[in-house]
């Protein structure tokens, strides 16, 4: 089955918040010549995260763009709240308790929720359960004093 290639790796945002996370996990991805999605619910998140990621750091910015705009296609990193992998991306970020959908296609999918946050909390405990149950690799990692570990 060609799916059980996408590894799921959920990460438990404890010490920072999305705005801090997202940016260093995408410059990972973008390193290792990947294309990334990052999919949320919400129009607004990816409002705000097409403006913070230009802006994020001053020496730098990551390349992207809303799915939207023209030339999705060719974009390093698409913002959508579609389901669509319209750049080929290699990576799909999942925030806000966005749904995987279909991850045939994709080497891994990371799905960020926050601790400190009940709702999402329970979300990732639902999206945990119904990823092992499609018979993918899931990994748990916890922001610790060090940066991340992998817990599961």
């Amino acid at each position: 089955m060609a799916e059980a290639a996408c590894e799921v790796w959920f990460y438990h945002l404890e010490r920072t918040g999305l705005d801090q996370a997202l940016p260093e996990l995408l410059e990972k991805t973008l390193q290792k010549g990947w294309k990334a999605i990052v999919r949320s619910p919400t129009a607004e998140r990816i409002d705000h995260l097409d403006g913070w990621l230009w802006s994020y750091r001053d020496e730098s910015f990551l390349p992207h763009a809303p799915a939207d705009e023209p030339g999705a296609e060719r974009q390093p990193i698409l913002l959508t709240t579609g389901t669509d992998n319209l750049n080929a991306a290699d990576a799909l970020f999942l925030v806000d308790g966005a749904e995987p959908g279909e991850l045939a296609g994709y080497q891994r999918c990371v799905i960020l929720f926050d601790g400190g946050d009940e709702g999402q909390l329970r979300n990732a405990r639902v999206q945990w359960t119904a990823i092992k149950a499609r018979g993918l690799p899931a990994s748990y990692w916890k922001q610790m004093d060090r940066g991340w570990e992998k817990q599961a």
